[in-house]
């Protein structure tokens, strides 16, 4: 079946365990071993662990308490920002040697568009071949790298043959890869939305497209929508080398937990100072407020609000800060802050063409060489 949706060639490349792998390239004698990036001490979080340290079940975002006791040899190393920065500026420039269009998700990953590129290659495969092999010989790293037509489908790819693999997914077999593809592995769709699909009998991609778009917008709001039209292998958002920053945040960690509202006034001040130094440097301003609180359980609560106006003031910050704190009794003590900014003076809608609720899959007649 044909539509008049645009087949494009996108890689997206991620890089493996990136600053745990940073780190073992600088320090050879930590090669082999179970490390974590930050993470210790009583409070400390996980950043980043190596291949060595998550075959014992660590991994980022888990505290250091509990990463020591899934691997008691685990070696905690401090994190190096500037030296990651410096190594993935390094890997953007092997990007642009082939495309402009390069649209950096992180320091470890991005997507390229080389449906036209600057080696005049028609391999998408080949391509992603070439820059995986660049890296390793030039910077010392591993990568992976999913190959596809859309965005969706390529990041999803990417995670197939980590590390050091990658995953093409032809034009003609991206429909049977979303059908086949565990609901868990669609991009987007996090823990607690897995869990409702669960209950309601979508297991798979083929589950989910048996789903009407009125169902699923009735059962899982505008996501809906999306999920709708990328299990179709609809995902029409291009490659853009100038994301848009969407929002701004800061946030802190304490050293004891905190249980009264009164002694977390402090941190709040900190807090907003620093997204209002960040929103000045960056020159915007954002309607949209979001204060963020981790409970001693782990547990997270967020409470938000939109101004009618623009604000990047320290002290309009944290007196909306206040407010949402003082909101909403806390359920218990209280290990971290956070402040962040959306809703932007940047935002812009997405430039995509608009698409039609009959077209029911991705175009097979365009045959490309991938």
């Amino acid at each position: 079946m044909h539509n008049d949706l645009p087949i494009r060639k996108i890689i997206h490349v991620d890089m493996d365990a990136f600053y745990a792998s940073v780190e073992q390239l600088d320090y050879p004698d930590l090669k082999g071993k179970p490390i974590a990036v930050g993470g210790s001490g009583a409070r400390g979080v996980i950043s980043a662990a190596s291949y060595e340290a998550r075959k014992f079940g660590v991994k980022s975002a888990m505290s250091g308490r509990l990463a020591e006791k899934l691997c008691p040899n685990l070696i905690f190393v401090k994190h190096r920002f500037e030296r990651y920065k410096e190594i993935s500026n390094k890997i953007r420039k092997i990007f642009l040697d082939y495309t402009d269009l390069v649209e950096p998700l992180s320091l470890d990953e991005a997507y390229l568009d080389v449906t036209k590129n600057k080696i005049g290659l028609p391999s998408a495969t080949l391509i992603a071949q070439k820059i995986r092999d660049r890296i390793f010989s030039e910077v010392g790293l591993t990568a992976s790298a999913g190959i596809s037509i859309n965005k969706f489908v390529a990041k999803i790819a990417s995670d197939y043959n980590k590390p050091n693999g990658q995953k093409t997914v032809n034009p003609e077999d991206v429909l049977q890869f979303l059908e086949e593809l565990d609901i868990r592995k669609f991009y987007g769709v996090g823990k607690v939305t897995a869990e409702k699909m669960y209950q309601k009998g979508i297991f798979s991609g083929k589950d989910l497209k048996s789903k009407s778009i009125e169902y699923l917008e009735d059962n899982f709001g505008k996501s809906g929508k999306q999920y709708y039209y990328i299990v179709r292998g609809i995902h029409n958002s291009e490659v853009r080398p100038n994301r848009i920053r969407k929002s701004l945040a800061a946030e802190r960690t304490f050293s004891e937990n905190l249980s009264s509202e009164i002694f977390m006034l402090d941190k709040l001040n900190q807090i907003a100072e620093e997204v209002s130094n960040r929103l000045n440097k960056s020159k915007v301003s954002g309607k949209t407020i979001t204060l963020k609180i981790k409970y001693s359980d782990f547990t997270l609560q967020t409470r938000s609000k939109t101004l009618p106006f623009f604000i990047n003031d320290k002290s309009i910050i944290l007196e909306n800060a206040k407010e949402l704190l003082y909101q909403d009794s806390l359920k218990n003590s209280v290990r971290l802050l956070g402040i962040s900014l959306s809703n932007l003076n940047t935002d812009k809608k997405l430039s995509e063409e608009p698409i039609d609720k009959e077209k029911k899959s991705v175009s097979v007649q365009l045959k490309f060489e991938f």
